[in-house]
């Protein structure tokens, strides 16, 4: 990419797509594009269309998705398959159609199996059956592998998959409902730590910055206090926080702007024939090109109870931490190996221990 290629971020008001926004700008790239939802749906295949014709975009990271915690998984099933795979097929093969000279699609690790050989590499890939709770996301995500896969192969187009481990930082999601496990578990953490302080101000203040389904700031004491109790902040024993699941499972955690450096390296500095030559070296006699997706993470990993206490200690919360063990505790162990991305060049720097502070910090500032 040249600094002044016109490069478009799908997404780029996300989690992901922010950061990957910032990392651009900060190495120098000076003529990015973007869209909200409600400028270009990307679900909408003609408005897709329309916008890559009108726009032309040289470059594109695909970091537009519908994405949830195991709550929103299990009860969203059919908009987390349906949505995803709308979006993925829109910009990938309007990508091809326009002249894109590469795309970078952005997955996630939930694509492996479930009992998949840990730490998991990217040949594990469709070697089992997926995690029940979060399947119809994972197949869509695999869709856009294989979409990817398949117009390189076909095409001779040049679009590189990367698969992020689980990731947390500037511009999540806190939603109680739909936020993946980090977050969720920074905010209840912060609103149990206003319920043991008695500090209603504090309390008001984030209802009325992040609503919980129309309860806010200006609700009364027993709404707010019920709606809470409903998302397992109760108001008990001073007060008691409580998770889902047993707190063993094991997970992965990678800050946001960090994965954004790596999907960044990876445009910059991969092709899909790297990735071929790779998989031909390794297995010269094979005729097959599979699995040349790319794992972003950091082969580190953490229980989600030593998590949780973490998190306590930092927002400085008093009251309890209980495990709800009737609740699903998902897949146990979910750990990447990145020593393809290690061999590509790149590593991460920030160990979740630190991530935790900088993300609290961020949500109260």
């Amino acid at each position: 990419m040249k600094k002044e290629s016109k490069i478009y971020v799908a997404g780029h008001k996300g989690l992901v797509g922010s950061a990957i926004w910032k990392n651009l700008l900060a190495k120098g790239y000076t003529n990015l594009i973007g869209r909200i939802s409600s400028e270009l749906d990307l679900r909408d295949q003609k408005a897709v269309e329309e916008f890559f014709a009108t726009e032309k975009p040289e470059y594109v990271f695909l970091a537009a998705a519908k994405v949830g915690g195991i709550m929103a998984n299990s009860i969203y099933r059919a908009d987390f398959i349906y949505q995803n795979l709308q979006i993925q097929n829109n910009i990938i093969h309007n990508a091809y159609v326009h002249g894109v000279k590469k795309l970078l699609f952005l997955g996630s690790t939930c694509i492996y199996p479930r009992d998949a050989q840990q730490p998991m590499k990217e040949a594990e890939l469709l070697t089992s059956p997926l995690e029940y709770t979060n399947e119809p996301y994972a197949i869509a995500k695999i869709a856009g592998i294989k979409m990817c896969e398949s117009y390189n192969l076909q095409y001779g187009t040049n679009y590189i998959a990367v698969m992020p481990t689980n990731l947390y930082g500037p511009n999540d999601n806190f939603d109680l409902e739909k936020s993946h496990v980090l977050p969720a578990m920074i905010r209840k953490m912060h609103l149990g730590k206003c319920l043991f302080d008695n500090n209603w101000d504090a309390l008001r203040e984030d209802l009325n910055r992040r609503p919980v389904e129309g309860v806010n700031g200006s609700s009364s004491e027993q709404e707010i206090l019920t709606i809470l109790d409903k998302y397992g902040i109760k108001h008990s024993n001073g007060c008691t926080v409580e998770l889902w699941g047993t707190g063993a499972p094991l997970r992965e955690f990678l800050w946001s702007e960090e994965m954004a450096d790596a999907s960044v390296f990876c445009m910059e500095n991969v092709n899909f024939d790297d990735l071929v030559r790779e998989i031909r070296t390794s297995s010269p006699n094979s005729q097959e090109i599979r699995n040349t997706h790319i794992n972003i993470g950091t082969g580190k990993e953490i229980t989600i109870k030593k998590l949780a206490y973490r998190i306590r200690e930092v927002v400085g919360f008093g009251g309890q931490i209980a495990f709800n063990s009737d609740k699903p505790d998902g897949t146990m162990r979910k750990l990447t190996d990145p020593s393809k991305l290690h061999s590509l060049g790149w590593h991460h720097k920030i160990e979740i221990e630190d991530g935790v502070k900088m993300m609290y910090d961020w949500y109260i500032s």
